[in-house]
């Protein structure tokens, strides 16, 4: 199939919801050759920071010399994104060619009396595929949803099992105490493997080292305190940790600090099995380390900022940013979010620091929160807002709202971000109001 029929076809896929469970992807992987049990694994759970931890990691491990594959959803501007080899999307070609293989492996299975695969089952199993086939070294693997019961937790080969940010989401599938949704989580973890997490509530701790004890895994615990000498900044930060001496990522927002020390720990934890990275390496892969989505600067004069925060252990760590970096700031909100999650909770933290707040709907997604809806729940707590028709006349609402002084930050769900983005370059003054964003060029918040 070519690519326009893959999409087509992983869109029909749809209609069978999610399903937790590992059969269904254990099976479709036997009949596709369990090419998952011929690569290594990092492996990534938790609710906030997966992306961001993967990005430092797997930028690492290439400056490093490493084949590596990187696994991800949701995607930003393309659905090939979601499948990396050293941050080079699968190709359309070869996407549409590996959907083949897994589209007859599907239906003999339904035929067979097996359940039909969902569409996040197909993709992983073709994503292993491409994998193996690429040769990658290592493959750094960000969970769905959950971990115990999601399909990436079909692996074995995992050298090390890594926690980021536990928080609650997903409820309807994980828990409702953080207990609960901590043991999904910590399913990832395997006999053997290393783990490594970021250090947690007490409780999602406690239920992380119970399952490491259960599987004889020591833990090491990547504390965000152990970081000194921060420097903050939306174009660069530095911080020292341990020997390291200003050790500088480029990723935005003060959150991506606990990111990169975990990460830093993760890279510790691979050294010790088998996979070693000189200082060197380990200095680039942060450095060049890049997320979209996530406290990212897309153009200046004015500042435009777009962020995922979508639960509330996501819009409290964004209030403290926009607290850090726009104090005495007016700030023009574009929000979006889905229905199923926390959005009562987002609006409740991020409202006060807004002057204006446009509302959108997340275009093609049957669990988008209408922006009519969305700007009735604003309005309980907020009295300037509007409801746009589309992402496009949201954008065109903020410029008009907003000085070359003010800062527009658009932020929610991930889904509409990528086309939000567009919408913006696509302005005549986009080439002009962006030099700058995103640049190498220090813009220091603080120190710590």
């Amino acid at each position: 199939m070519n690519y326009r029929e893959a999409l087509e076809y992983v869109d029909s896929l749809k209609k069978y919801g999610v399903v937790p469970g590992l059969d269904t992807i254990r099976e479709l992987c036997r009949r596709l050759g369990n090419p998952q049990d011929k690569l290594a694994f990092v492996h990534i759970a938790g609710t906030n920071g997966k992306g961001s931890t993967l990005s430092f990691v797997s930028t690492v491990l290439q400056c490093a010399g490493y084949r590596v594959g990187r696994y991800i959803s949701p995607t930003i501007f393309q659905y090939c994104e979601r499948i990396q080899v050293n941050q080079r999307p699968i190709s359309q070609a070869c996407l549409g060619r590996l959907f083949d293989q897994v589209k007859a492996a599907c239906e003999d299975m339904a035929s067979e009396g097996f359940s039909h695969p969902t569409a996040f089952e197909a993709e992983t199993a073709l994503a292993f595929c491409y994998f193996l086939e690429k040769k990658c070294d290592i493959v750094v693997l960000e969970a769905g949803m959950g971990g115990e019961q999601d399909s990436t937790n079909l692996i074995t080969n995992t050298k090390v099992a890594v926690l980021s940010s536990i928080s609650m989401d997903h409820m309807q599938f994980l828990g409702d105490t953080l207990e609960q949704i901590a043991r999904q989580k910590a399913g990832i973890i395997k006999p053997g493997c290393r783990v490594v997490t970021l250090r947690q509530d007490p409780a999602a701790q406690a239920v992380i080292a119970g399952k490491a004890k259960q599987c004889g895994c020591r833990v090491l615990t990547a504390d965000p305190a152990e970081a000194v000498h921060i420097r903050y900044g939306w174009k660069r930060q530095s911080f020292d940790i341990d020997s390291y001496r200003k050790l500088t990522i480029s990723l935005a927002g003060r959150y991506q600090i606990e990111n990169a020390v975990l990460a830093v720990r993760v890279i510790e934890a691979l050294s010790d099995a088998g996979f070693p990275v000189t200082e060197t390496a380990l200095r680039k892969g942060l450095l060049t380390a890049r997320w979209p989505g996530r406290f990212q600067v897309i153009s200046e004069k004015p500042l435009f900022v777009i962020d995922g925060a979508h639960n509330e252990d996501a819009a409290r760590k964004l209030a403290d940013s926009i607290e850090f970096y726009f104090t005495n700031k007016r700030i023009v909100y574009i929000m979006g979010m889905l229905r199923d999650k926390e959005y009562e909770r987002v609006i409740a933290i991020t409202h006060k620091y807004a002057d204006p707040i446009i509302t959108v709907a997340t275009p093609d997604n049957p669990r988008a929160l209408s922006a009519y809806e969305l700007a009735t729940a604003v309005s309980r707590v907020h009295g300037n807002v509007t409801a746009a028709a589309s992402l496009e006349e949201a954008v065109e609402m903020a410029y008009l709202l907003a000085g070359k002084e003010d800062v527009i930050l658009a932020f929610g769900s991930l889904s509409f971000l990528g086309r939000l983005t567009e919408a913006v370059k696509e302005r005549k003054d986009y080439g002009r109001s962006q030099k700058g964003a995103g640049s190498g060029q220090d813009a220091s918040g603080g120190h710590r």
